[in-house]
């Protein structure tokens, strides 16, 4: 490459191969003193192999010596398997890294080693034959976390792909017919489990339980429970189909523990646990908007579940790993339970007293009662706790169930 050097490095993302087996490499923009303009491939194991040997040619600027005399920029050693999460977070790290070896002194960025690491290799121009079933997936870093924006580069929206498990036939015109085995691309992922895809020309509406993707069965974005529980409300009544799902009415609050990418969320009614379809459910105290209504007249229907799916084929040997509902109910409880001591410890001393005070009462009265004999009435009037004020009606009414309500109403009205 003659006297050429490199003006700036800049990462702009990672791309994830399926060939000969699945692997990340990152992507960079190499800028040279001759005003071209180069596009590598460059794998992290690779990246920290050149960075160890930099370390070894220039040991006084890497610490070895003196640690005092540390220029060079650190960079934190590979892990044993590198996932998705794991590529993305060490964007950053690799972005700072790639900005401070340029600025470093001449003899370092302009080194052999350093020039030839970044040459154009012959798989940068010509990269592997892609896998037969699995197409290449393109994550391009957001300008934000760019350490510059010198270049002004854009590329496509990166979708992530999955696969058809099963066949499916559209329930309305917003919908798409599937064909196992097909590769769909997702546009939206929305909660209520009926995902926006396209298949080549075809786009609309499917069931996200007909999917899977296509590195493992079980998905990556999927959150874990939550047994603090989250308030929601039945906007429409449901009645269970499967021995795991629960029976509600409109209008009644229960408490959602974990939120299912496929839409059916697993909610809590005082210790009872199941599915419930989360399209029927809103958040306590909100008001769904009126687009929002829309689109969800427009898939009035809850989407399949995945064990009600007839003939799924999956292309992974492990199954999906599920949680029972006893698991739910045992881990639940348990929660219940320490929810209540924190919350008998975080009572005040004072209200403390008078309770053991009352039950201290009521258990001599216990053994009074036993021997036959009545304390005075003076006693009992000061071992009884005072009463709190009635609520008002409005009080009442807010605080009471639907059924209630409705009660009340047809009271007062008679």
């Amino acid at each position: 490459m003659g006297d050429s050097y490199i003006r700036h490095i800049e990462l702009l993302g990672f791309e994830r191969r399926f060939f000969p087996s699945q692997h990340y490499v990152y992507m960079f923009l190499v800028k040279w003193s001759d005003l071209s303009e180069k596009l590598i491939y460059r794998k992290f194991s690779e990246i920290y192999a050149f960075h160890k040997a930099l370390k070894e040619m220039f040991p006084i600027e890497s610490g070895d010596i003196d640690i005092k005399d540390r220029i060079l920029p650190p960079l934190p050693a590979p892990k044993w398997f590198d996932n998705q999460k794991t590529t993305e977070t060490r964007q950053g790290t690799l972005a700072e890294y790639c900005h401070s070896l340029i600025n470093l002194p001449p003899k370092i960025s302009r080194c052999q080693l350093l020039l030839s690491f970044y040459q154009v290799r012959e798989e940068d121009e010509n990269p592997p034959a892609p896998h037969p079933f699995k197409k290449n997936e393109t994550y391009l870093m957001a300008k934000d976390n760019s350490r510059s924006n010198t270049s002004e580069i854009t590329g496509p929206i990166i979708l992530q792909t999955y696969r058809v498990i099963a066949d499916y036939n559209k329930g309305s015109k917003y919908q798409v017919n599937l064909k196992e085995g097909e590769q769909v691309d997702i546009v939206e992922k929305s909660t209520n489990g009926w995902w926006f895809c396209q298949c080549e020309s075809r786009r609309g509406w499917v069931p996200a339980s007909y999917l899977e993707p296509l590195e493992g069965p079980d998905e990556t974005e999927e959150q874990e429970p939550n047994y603090a529980g989250e308030l929601f409300v039945t906007t429409k009544a449901y009645t269970a189909e499967q021995d795991d799902e629960l029976t509600l009415q409109e209008g009644e609050t229960i408490e959602v523990i974990h939120k299912l990418l496929e839409g059916w969320w697993v909610i809590r009614q005082g210790e009872q646990t199941g599915h419930y379809p989360s399209m029927f459910l809103r958040k306590s105290g909100e008001i769904r908007a009126a687009h929002t209504e829309r689109e969800f007249d427009r898939r009035a229907t809850p989407p399949p579940r995945r064990s009600t799916i007839r003939n799924a084929k999956s292309i992974h040997t492990r199954g999906r790993q599920r949680i029972s509902q006893d698991t739910y109910r045992r881990n639940s409880r348990r929660y219940l339970h320490q929810r209540g001591q924190r919350e008998a410890h975080s009572i005040p001393a004072n209200q403390r007293q008078k309770l053991q005070s009352v039950q201290e009462s009521q258990a001599n009265n216990e053994n009074n009662n036993r021997n036959g004999s009545t304390p005075p009435l003076s006693d009992q009037t000061k071992a009884l706790p005072t009463m709190p004020p009635r609520p008002s009606k409005e009080v009442i009414l807010e605080r009471c169930t639907e059924h209630t309500r409705k009660k009340v109403s047809i009271r007062y009205s008679i």
